[in-house]
């Protein structure tokens, strides 16, 4: 647990001195448990996520960086790799591609590129997610369109500051 801790406050030294270099990622680790941390990220451009902002969690494991971090979308979204009601994303980084190489930071980066570029051909195996039936049916039948259409209005509906 020590060399977790170690890593985790490198890294947390690491996000703040760099807070401007990446001004697509706004990492935050909770002020009671370094275990703990939340970041904001923001939709890609030239996609339907373009102007929204996301909340993620991260629950790190007391193994990291040996384990991977849990990481889960707050923000409601409409990606076929990510479970529509309990934000669990699908990613190979996350489960059997994981490396200790591999930062908080990094795994946020990792997330923005799957926004940009969802597959689905491997969607998040779920029992009776709307999302995982739409958005994945909806891409491999072709119709981009019709899954953009409703990225787009989820982004607006959920990721988007409200007007007024």
């Amino acid at each position: 647990m020590q060399a977790s801790r170690a890593r985790l406050f490198k890294e947390y030294k690491e996000v703040q001195r760099e807070k401007t270099a990446d001004p697509d990622i706004q990492l935050v680790c909770d002020d009671s448990n370094i275990f703990k941390w939340t970041a904001l990220i923001k939709g890609p451009s030239e996609t339907p996520f373009e102007g929204g902002v996301f909340q993620l969690a991260f629950a790190v494991p007391e193994q990291y960086p040996l384990q991977p971090p849990q990481v889960r979308f707050l923000t409601k979204i409409f990606h076929p790799n990510v479970h529509f009601k309990t934000g669990e994303i699908c990613l190979d980084i996350l489960k059997n591609a994981w490396s200790p190489a591999w930062t908080l930071q990094s795994v946020c980066r990792a997330i923005i590129a799957l926004m940009a570029h969802p597959e689905p051909d491997s969607p998040l195996n779920c029992d009776s997610a709307f999302s995982c039936l739409w958005t994945g049916n909806l891409l491999r039948s072709g119709d981009t369109r019709g899954y953009q259409s409703m990225a787009r209005m989820y982004t607006r509906l959920a990721a988007m500051p409200k007007k007024g």
